[in-house]
């Protein structure tokens, strides 16, 4: 413990002298150092398109065909059973025979597993209702032990479902049940990184000031790009999580409903953005299957992350 005051003294006295947009020290001494995750580089696509069937080495074989080098899986019910030991065995064996990396995976959101549905009914790390709160613990505490067969670096967590409205019992939730989780997940080598999500809670001003009035040790963000555009707008949504977003999920909407669109078919200016996004923070493509709409070819997406790549500027 010796070593943590003096980081943490030198990011308290400018915050209690008032400024504010503070970046509370990345790393946490005694603790594990944060892994430098960040290959700002690397071409990542979540698993969520196809998040209504389910996730076969047959689909991981084609993506890695498609050239794609990391994958974020979402746990979620008939889609990926985390809970099933031979399905992560047979995932884990998949990834220690091949390229593809598996870079993260996306929390689950909810508690039941249904055929055919992304999720039942919701779970919440800030749910003031204190066995709830531990259901969703021990829910995402499960899908943190995939750690232990398949190796990964990030998970990606939502705070709070788009119908929870902010208060100080929400908050206090949330401390305790992330308290418990960054613990639970050091001890596998996955960081926790926050995802700004719609609704009012879970938005990128809200979660930079939970980090720096909590100081977490090790807990990060997750920016979306496209849940930030239908809140204040990407671009600032970008500014305001910058120093503390570890992972970055890309998509496109056009600024009311939550499409997960591919990029450049929405409304965001990408351009912009991706001139503005920091050189090593990974992006990964966080598309949805459209109602009564094919799924986007593997040349769409390839050629999605061309023109994302020519807007960052990466060789």
């Amino acid at each position: 413990m010796s070593d943590q005051p003096i980081e943490w003294n030198e990011h308290d006295r400018p915050k209690a002298a008032g400024k504010r947009n503070l970046i509370p020290p990345r790393r946490d001494p005694p603790h594990e150092p944060l892994v430098d995750v960040l290959e700002g580089k690397r071409r990542n696509l979540s698993t969520y398109l196809w998040v209504r069937h389910k996730l076969t080495t047959s689909l991981l074989n084609e993506i890695e065909r498609a050239g794609i080098e990391g994958v974020e899986i979402f746990c979620s019910g008939e889609h990926f059973d985390y809970r099933a030991p031979e399905t992560v065995r047979e995932i884990a064996d998949w990834f220690a025979g091949h390229r593809l990396k598996l870079h993260s995976l996306h929390g689950p959101t909810s508690r039941d597993f249904r055929p055919g549905r992304e999720g039942g009914s919701p779970i919440s790390l800030s749910d003031p209702e204190p066995m709830r709160r531990l259901d969703a613990v021990d829910e995402i505490k499960r899908a943190l032990e995939v750690a232990e067969h398949a190796p990964f670096e990030i998970m990606v967590l939502h705070v709070a479902t788009a119908r929870d409205e902010p208060g100080q019992r929400r908050w206090d939730a949330a401390f305790t049940s992330l308290e418990h989780l960054l613990l639970f997940a050091r001890q596998r080598g996955v960081t926790l990184a926050l995802e700004n999500t719609p609704g009012e809670m879970a938005t990128p001003a809200n979660l930079r000031r939970f980090l720096e009035d909590t100081r977490l040790p090790g807990l990060r963000l997750c920016f979306d790009a496209g849940h930030a555009h239908m809140d204040t707008g990407a671009l600032q949504g970008l500014e305001t999580m910058r120093g503390l977003a570890v992972t970055s999920h890309l998509h496109d909407n056009h600024g009311e409903k939550d499409e997960h669109l591919l990029p450049f078919e929405g409304a965001i200016e990408w351009g912009r953005l991706m001139k503005a996004m920091p050189a090593n923070l990974p992006c990964v493509l966080e598309l949805r299957e459209q109602t009564a709409q094919p799924l986007p070819s593997f040349d769409a997406i390839r050629a999605a992350f061309d023109k994302l790549e020519r807007a960052r500027g990466n060789s």
